[in-house]
């Protein structure tokens, strides 16, 4: 068990021999903040996390299902989260923490373990001009997020991400009793109830919490 429980949040830039669940005629579902936005694609079936699948259940419980049932086999290729997105920290940081104490906050899936698998999907907070609407999640959308992390743990839970996902992770670790820190980068601090923030500085204004998460990791984040 580490010392802490490092939470970071979810990027854009999937692997792209990342998995796909699929609908009952076989085709690759993609998963988007609002699919009646996207266009029209022959290689997917666009849908919503918590839209019904041909089951009765939605996708998420799906999701969940496969985790259960298939982690073992795998059939249809998913990734664990920590290998999801292709950026190297993540693999730096489950190397560092493992399973149990390195977890993902996805804007499409809620707050996972590191080993949890999951499918390819396109959702983001990002308002960002290049950001195709029937990607972006609103704050005030409903989303049935998953919230793995156990409210009885008893390590600090340190957060890297950017403001948009700063409100996400308060409300998915507000059970937890144990402190929260949430690392920001912006002028003005995040509004982060319950938790402690602590400002990282540095230079670098994109993607600047891969950066802080290394150092974290490292054991140098005074310096």
């Amino acid at each position: 068990m580490a010392d802490n429980i490092v939470v970071i949040q979810c990027a854009g830039r999937k692997q792209p021999n990342a998995g796909h669940l699929r609908n009952s005629d076989g085709r690759n579902v993609m998963f988007v903040a609002k699919p009646d936005l996207a266009p029209a694609t022959l290689g997917y079936v666009y849908t919503h996390p918590d839209d019904r699948a041909d089951t009765g259940l939605s996708w998420r419980e799906e999701l969940q299902r496969y985790n259960q049932e298939q982690a073992t086999d795998n059939p249809l290729g998913l990734l664990p989260a920590w290998r999801l997105y292709q950026n190297p920290t993540y693999e730096l940081l489950y190397r560092k923490y493992g399973p149990d104490d390195l977890y993902v906050l996805s804007a499409g899936w809620g707050l996972l373990r590191a080993d949890f698998l999951t499918p390819a999907y396109d959702i983001t907070f990002s308002t960002a001009k290049n950001i195709d609407k029937y990607k972006r999640r609103g704050k005030q959308d409903s989303y049935d997020d998953l919230h793995m992390l156990p409210s009885d743990t008893t390590q600090p839970v340190v957060f890297f991400g950017g403001k948009d996902y700063v409100s996400l992770f308060c409300a998915l670790t507000h059970q937890v009793k144990s402190p929260r820190h949430v690392i920001y980068n912006a002028i003005k601090p995040p509004n982060a109830p319950g938790c402690q923030i602590r400002k990282f500085e540095t230079t670098t204004k994109t993607n600047w919490h891969y950066r802080a998460a290394r150092v974290f990791a490292k054991g140098r984040m005074d310096q």
